[in-house]
């Protein structure tokens, strides 16, 4: 398969997918659904699992630089407003459960994963976290009005952060 997604962090997803048998169709993410005063920001995938449970993504590539993954700490998890409405908006069209899956890609050498499942794409290393868009929506604070972007509190991350495995059972 070839990748064709327009970003690393979405390229290791995609082969988080296809190493997990899980079948998905990408979307065209630079598409918007509406007219151009209340358009719906496309999400990036359709996921179908095993069971046939499906489930919208949208991916949230970030950086870890930290060096132990235990007690989910240094982790950034904001996104936009749009991000948010746009998946929930979705979410009530299609019909299918929303989540979005923040892709941190690891700098450090030697990090304590604590079991956590890693990707390895090429000489990057990638920790998927998964959040259900109405869990986040119902714990978001604002992070910056200017950019409209929100962002969960530490303690509400390490409640609701789970591997995306555990969405799609």
């Amino acid at each position: 398969m070839r990748d064709v997604a327009d970003n690393h962090y979405e390229r290791a997803f995609e082969h988080w997918l296809i190493d997990h048998k899980v079948q998905y169709v990408r979307a065209d993410e630079h598409k918007r659904l509406g007219s151009a005063l209340r358009s719906v920001k496309n999400f990036d995938f359709l996921l179908t699992a095993a069971a046939g449970r499906q489930m919208i993504v949208e991916v949230k590539g970030r950086t870890f630089k930290g060096t132990s993954v235990a007690e989910l700490k240094g982790f950034e998890c904001w996104v936009t407003r749009d991000d948010v409405r746009g998946l929930q908006t979705w979410q009530r069209a299609l019909g299918h459960p929303a989540a979005i899956v923040f892709a941190y890609r690891v700098v450090n050498v030697d990090v304590d994963f604590d079991g956590r499942e890693i990707l390895n794409v090429g000489q990057d290393r990638y920790l998927f976290l998964a959040i259900p868009v109405d869990d986040y929506a119902e714990h978001m604070k604002r992070r910056s009005p200017k950019w409209r972007t929100v962002t969960l509190p530490a303690e509400a991350f390490r409640e609701l952060a789970v591997d995306p495995a555990t969405l799609l059972q």
